[in-house]
């Protein structure tokens, strides 16, 4: 069975996010002094083939940890959904 996977990869809060900070300042140039706290992240879309879906998340899990986020200075989750 095919899943997709939309994952969400986000610097941790305690970490400086500079792209978040610029936003914020552009932000702020247009007159959008309401928006604070800007945080740039990455988003990732995955097809897996797998034949259950504990075994789709154990594979996005381990894709996650082993390659796609750095996890001293990142956090991530995801959604799983049947293709």
């Amino acid at each position: 069975m095919k899943y997709i996977a939309e994952i969400n990869i986000m610097t941790r809060s305690e970490i400086l996010d500079p792209q978040g900070k610029a936003v914020k300042l552009g932000l702020h140039n247009l007159q959008m002094d309401t928006i604070d706290n800007v945080r740039i992240g990455k988003h990732i879309r995955l097809e897996v083939d797998a034949d259950t879906e504990e075994q789709a998340r154990t594979t996005v899990d381990s894709a996650c940890k082993q390659l796609l986020a750095n996890l001293i200075m990142e956090e991530y989750s995801f959604d799983l959904h049947t293709a």
